[in-house]
Parts: structure tokens; sequence; C-alpha cells
């Protein structure tokens, strides 16, 4: 009895502190400050997004030259680092022709706050309200481009403010479904704060739908972004990157990869 009662003892702390602290184990922010955007990324500006409940986040902006409004992207972060990482990135995209917003979220890069769902989703909206104001951005041609739990944030987004189209990088099902993967000995379907329902909200959007999944990528597996490909409406198009895992280059900015997110846009007439 004595030793069935430390073992439900020490279960039931363990299972407290994976609770409350689970948030450390999701979000991986770097502590900022960020550099200008200019020393990442030539004519990019920095910018200030305000969020609805008062955040004021650091941003890198950008811009196309062009006679008319055009098309323009939103990046949504994955989980680690900040905005300087998605340097290459936003580059590659700027390269397609559309003007680019690079964010980070509260608590990542010097930003104010803590990192939750809730919050994630704050500073989203933010980022489409910002973007959309912009006089050489057309607004109906936004594209919003989420990698691992960005796409997530942008699933989201895209019920409330529909984009012209969606890339979704290295998505999941749900948080659930990642978190049995890295520990399958925790009931983490009970034990999640933070949920990301990707899988229950893909149905219900209305843009067409790129997935770009990584062959060997060992922190989302390309068969749980398949999944997620799978319970998505038409239009949409999957891309499977060869020999890649979650964080490699040619998964992350790659020109093949751009060159396949170019080709997804441009028949879907965003470019």
């Amino acid at each position: 009895m004595a030793a069935a009662l430390i073992v439900a003892v020490v279960a039931s702390a363990l299972i407290v502190a994976i609770r409350t602290q689970q948030r450390r184990l999701i979000y991986f922010p770097s502590p900022g400050p960020v550099p200008s955007a200019e020393a990442f990324l030539p004519g990019g500006r920095d910018v200030v997004l305000d969020t609805e409940d008062g955040k004021r986040l650091g941003a890198w902006y950008l811009p196309i030259s062009a006679d008319e409004a055009g098309p323009a992207v939103a990046v949504f972060n994955g989980n680690g680092g900040d905005r300087s990482g998605r340097a290459m990135l936003a580059s590659g995209l700027s390269r397609l022709g559309m003007s680019v917003l690079l964010f980070d979220y509260r608590g990542y890069g010097g930003n104010p706050g803590t990192p939750s769902e809730n919050g994630l989703a704050m500073d989203a909206r933010a980022a489409q309200a910002w973007l959309t104001a912009q006089p050489e951005v057309d607004p109906d041609r936004i594209v919003y481009f989420g990698e691992s739990l960005g796409a997530a944030v942008a699933i989201g987004l895209s019920l409330e403010r529909p984009p012209a189209a969606l890339v979704l990088r290295s998505p999941f099902t749900s948080l659930a479904e990642v978190g049995k993967v890295h520990y399958p000995w925790l009931p983490v379907g009970w034990l999640l704060i933070d949920r990301f329902p990707s899988i229950d909200r893909i149905g219900s959007v209305t843009a067409p739908v790129m997935v770009i999944a990584g062959e060997r990528d060992d922190v989302v597996p390309e068969s749980l972004s398949r999944k997620l490909y799978d319970a998505a409406p038409e239009p949409k198009r999957y891309l499977l990157v060869p020999g890649t895992g979650h964080n490699d280059p040619e998964l992350a900015d790659g020109a093949g990869m751009l060159a396949e997110v170019g080709r997804f846009l441009s028949e879907s007439g965003v470019l």
C-alpha cells in the first residue's frame, strides 16, 4: 500500500508539474532584441503591430515597388527563434513578387507578454490588420504562410479573415497528436492547455491550400501533415520535399520549395 501511495503521489506531482509548466515545452522564444530589418533585408523596414489587448509587437516589412496595389504575404513563425531566422524566407517570397511581413509573437524577440494559443491568435489578427492597411497591398491578395506551429495559427486566422491562399509548411493535425509522438507515455490529450486543433478547422477553410512537408521530419511527422492535407477542401496541393528534416534549409527556405510556392500562387490567381 505504501509503495502504491508513493507512486500515486509522484505521478500526481509529475502531472501537476507538466500541466503548469507545459508552455515551456511548447514555446521556445529568443529573448531579443532583434536587429534592425536593414541588417538582414535590404529595403526592409522596422514596424510595430498593435494587438487588441494592448501589446506592441516588433516586425519587419519588406515592400515591393509597384504602380498599383499588389500581393503580400504574412509569415507566421514556428515555435522557436525570432523573425531574423526567417530573413532568407522573406527574401525568397519577395522575389516571387510579394510584399512580406515578418513579425514575432508576444514573448518572442523582446516583445512583451507570454505566448499562449489565445495570445498568438491576437498577434495574428494584428499582423493581418496592419498588412491590409498598407497602400501598396491589395487586401484581396494577401497570403498566409505558416510554418509548423505557425501553420496552426494561420489556419485559425483563416476562419476569421480568409486569405487569398494558405501555405502551410510542416503543419500538424493538432498539438495533442504531436505531443503523443514525442511523449507517448503521457496523457497528452488531457493535460494540454493550448491545443491548436487544426484538423477540426481545416475543413472550413475557403482559400486554396498548399501543404509542404519534409520526408524525414522528426518534429512533425510527415504523416500528420498528410492527414491534415487529406482533410482540407479543394483546391489544394501537396508538396513532399525528399530527404528533408524539420529545420533543413531545403524545407525552410529552399529555392525549389519557393519555386513550387510561386507556381501554386500563380495558379491560385494571387501572382
